[in-house]
């Protein structure tokens, strides 16, 4: 005789309380998925944002509000570099590149930035559409961002969410009127914070706040050589090395008394940190969880099975063997656990491709989730240490002799 029919039709006589110890496995399994996946995921799309900016080059300060403001556009006080050492930053002959990186300013959520159009081609890797800004109006746009080629628009200063909600009627204009910016090309996605930003010349935003435009004046020239004595102070300058060891003769040489350099992994490794530290205590109360929960059903289980004393010693007497009886019992709990398992590892990942995709709307970092080793490793230790635990009700259900099952004692 098959022990599953056995089991099926226990669990059956009970669904609703096996529907609820399913469940509770399902949901106790996806929190641990669910967060491993997510720290991974927000860790490579994090890394894979900064992948461009090879060198920063700022004023002595945080390294983590450097990257935020420079690579993610997270709003932060960073202090300005001199204008003498962002002048000669900027003339750098050992790079590809040197651009720098003005902001403040926003239209509608989306920050503006300031820049050169040889770090948007190295950013972007080309446009999608249209052209490179050719003059100080104009304005290159992130994939993300809703504005037709062609249309005007009035940036406006500092960044938020709602920058011109004029349902609040203690709203004021913060706009700069006098400036009019128009869209001429959109870059290609890349999956980073810039998707959702607006970059002009950086000439555009010195001149909107009033600072000299790198260039002699009533010059319109966009972009490098800058003319020496006329380059305001920067926030950031990301460098483009030509070679690795560019790059760190680079950063040695900028590490002054009034500069910082840095690679933007270095910045990152303590948030990573961070990140690993909350991810291993959630981790740590996830499989506590877990083993509670399956504690609790496995007693549940036994609480049930005791209605059931008379059925199996009934199977017994009728020449039953105990192994028959205990892959009855057991089959009821593996089934519970290896389904609530592999459930809660399909929720885990639905879980936390919705957290990815709501934090992705919000930062503009693709978040690259997928179910990896760790997540595998912990729904295998579970259902492990699960099974194993189901052994002891599945052996108590067969313990006693069937004449005394069947007198009740």
């Amino acid at each position: 005789m098959n022990p599953w029919l056995v089991a099926r039709a226990g669990m059956a006589r009970h669904f609703w309380t096996y529907a609820l110890f399913f469940a509770l496995i399902t949901l106790a399994t996806a929190i641990g998925v669910a967060v491993s996946a997510q720290e991974a995921a927000l860790r490579q799309g994090s890394a894979r944002a900064a992948d461009k900016f090879d060198l920063v080059v700022a004023a002595p300060g945080s390294q983590t509000d450097v990257t935020l403001a420079a690579i993610y556009l997270r709003p932060g006080s960073v202090p300005l570099m001199s204008p003498a050492d962002t002048e000669r930053a900027l003339a750098e002959p050992r790079v590809k590149f040197a651009a720098p990186l003005g902001y403040g300013d926003s239209y509608h959520g989306s920050p503006i930035v300031g820049t050169t159009s040889a770090f948007v081609d190295y950013l972007s890797g080309g446009l999608q559409l249209g052209h490179m800004f050719e003059d100080e109006s104009d304005a290159v746009e992130g994939a993300a961002v809703d504005l037709p080629l062609g249309g005007r628009f009035h940036p406006v200063h500092g960044v938020g969410e709602d920058d011109e909600d004029e349902s609040d009627p203690n709203h004021v204009h913060h706009e700069h009127a006098g400036v009019t910016l128009k869209v001429v090309g959109r870059m290609k996605p890349t999956g980073t914070p810039w998707d959702n930003a607006i970059v002009i010349p950086i000439e555009s935003v010195w001149r909107t706040h009033q600072l000299p435009t790198g260039h002699a004046e009533g010059e319109t020239r966009i972009g490098p050589p800058f003319t020496p004595g006329r380059v305001p102070g920067s926030p950031a300058i990301v460098m483009a090395p030509r070679t690795i060891n560019d790059a760190y003769g680079l950063r040695g040489l900028w590490r002054t008394a009034s500069t910082m350099a840095f690679f933007p992994a270095e910045a990152l490794v303590p948030l990573y940190a961070v990140m690993g530290d909350i991810r291993d205590a959630m981790s740590w109360f996830a499989l506590a969880t877990q083993g509670l929960v399956v504690l609790a059903i496995l007693a549940g289980i036994v609480a049930i099975l005791s209605l059931h004393r008379r059925q199996f010693a009934v199977l017994r007497a009728l020449g039953a063997p105990r192994l028959y009886i205990f892959a009855c019992v057991f089959a009821q709990s593996a089934f519970l656990i290896v389904g609530g398992a592999l459930a809660g590892l399909l929720l885990g990942w639905l879980s936390a491709f919705v957290v990815s995709a709501v934090f992705a709307a919000k930062t503009g970092i693709a978040m690259p989730l997928e179910i990896g080793e760790s997540e595998i490793d912990l729904v295998a230790g579970f259902v492990a240490f699960g099974l194993v635990a189901a052994i002891g009700p599945a052996i108590a259900a067969f313990r006693k002799p069937p004449i005394e099952a069947l007198s009740g004692r």
